[in-house]
């Protein structure tokens, strides 16, 4: 699988996009497996609030991540339009399945790397390192987290990564 920055560096990355509290963001769509409506959490006792629960996929218990937190932004009560994205990401260096919740889901879209920067150092109010990039389509910016980097921190409450396994 090619990573983000590859991809983005070859010249254009197909990308999901969906909304986190008005903001948009991207997911690298080769990583999405599928949207979902929103579906039943088991809350786990002693989990970090960022993966504070699991959900059934297709008969597997897979841990669902709220990139809100990371990003701190407000919780928020779900709406008609919430979804799941589940993501296979390679964690430890084994695949992964992994949901997300999103306030919207919208689009597949082409981000170029002509409309891609880094986030600048200065101004932000989320964390750089947990912004891979920034790119623009229109008058909007779109946010295209590291989830890598996002999973190392949030992932646990000591900073380190979760061990998601992926059982068949």
């Amino acid at each position: 699988m090619m990573a983000l920055a590859d991809t983005v560096a070859a010249g254009a990355m197909e990308a999901l996009t969906f909304d986190l509290q008005g903001e948009t963001f991207a997911l690298d769509a080769v990583l999405v497996r599928e949207v979902l409506d929103r579906a039943p959490e088991t809350l786990v006792p002693g989990a970090p609030p960022f993966a504070a629960a699991v959900i059934n996929f297709r008969g597997r218990i897979i841990p669902l991540a709220d990139l809100r937190l990371a990003f701190d932004l407000k919780e928020a009560a779900p709406t008609i339009d919430s979804r799941i994205i589940v993501i296979e990401f390679d964690l430890d260096g084994e695949a992964a399945l992994i949901g997300l919740r999103a306030d919207k889901v919208h689009e597949v879209t082409t981000i170029d790397a002509s409309s891609t920067e880094a986030a600048p150092r200065l101004g932000m109010r989320w964390r750089q390192d947990f912004i891979r990039c920034l790119a623009k389509r229109n008058d909007d910016v779109i946010v295209v987290p590291d989830l890598a980097q996002i999973f190392a921190a949030r992932g646990r409450a000591d900073g380190g990564v979760v061990p998601f396994t992926s059982h068949q």
